[in-house]
């Protein structure tokens, strides 16, 4: 969080010394290339690999990995474009992009954090398709994270007493934290970002449903077939 607060006052600072920074002109992103993207996947391949190959170091310094990956981008923006408009891109991604996403996982984190779902409910098969299918649904209006955080426990608590129960987080994971968001801006941070940038906030709703509704039946019929198959086991 700390680290999250010297970013904002860096960005701060940068529009009190630099108020030209805040009126410079927007990145020509039709003409950005492809290697524009590598610090992106940098960042993306450190959180896939850094808890593998090098635990310790990345769980010690996984901030200021992220951070230079950062840093090498603004550099190589101010030297393509310029440093005013390396500067207004790191405002604008900090104080319209980055504080707003952090805002809205707040008050999902906050609001479903305080929502208890109680009951003598049984990890079965039907129980637990149903409350994925659930989650899935939910996702797309309170959030992947709110849905989450609702169901995550009852349904530990459902299948507490199984021998085969891990397979059930993971499709958890795949179906509510995932899938299920794809249909709102408020159920996956990219589509948050498309809805700061214009995107209508039903874009995806209308255009995607098929798609997200072929996919989340696919993975749940998946479900069934593991999790019936272990239930006997059980």
């Amino acid at each position: 969080m700390k680290r999250g607060w010297a970013a904002y006052g860096a960005a701060a600072a940068i529009l009190i010394l630099f108020p030209n920074a805040a009126r410079a002109a927007e990145l020509p992103g039709e003409a950005m290339g492809w290697p524009w993207a590598l610090p992106f996947v940098a960042v993306l391949l450190s959180i896939a690999t850094g808890p593998l190959l090098f635990p310790r170091i990345w769980h010690r310094h996984y901030g200021k990995i992220a951070g230079f990956w950062a840093v090498a981008a603004l550099v190589a923006l101010a030297v393509a474009f310029g440093a005013e408009a390396a500067m207004a891109a790191f405002v604008h991604s900090m104080l319209a992009e980055y504080l707003s996403f952090i805002l809205l996982l707040f008050a999902l984190f906050t609001v479903a954090g305080g929502i208890l779902v109680t009951g003598n409910v049984h990890g079965t098969p039907l129980t637990n398709t149903a409350i994925l299918a659930l989650g899935a649904v939910m996702a797309s209006f309170v959030g992947t994270t709110g849905a989450a955080m609702i169901l995550i426990r009852p349904l530990l608590r459902a299948n507490d007493e199984r021998r085969h129960n891990v397979h059930v987080v993971v499709f958890f994971i795949f179906l509510v934290a995932n899938i299920g968001g794809a249909l709102t801006p408020l159920g996956d941070p990219p589509l948050f970002v498309g809805f700061l940038h214009g995107v209508d906030f039903f874009w995806t709703t209308q255009h995607l449903w098929r798609e997200t509704a072929l996919v989340a039946t696919l993975v749940l019929a998946a479900f069934i077939v593991v999790d019936l198959r272990y239930h006997r086991k059980d």
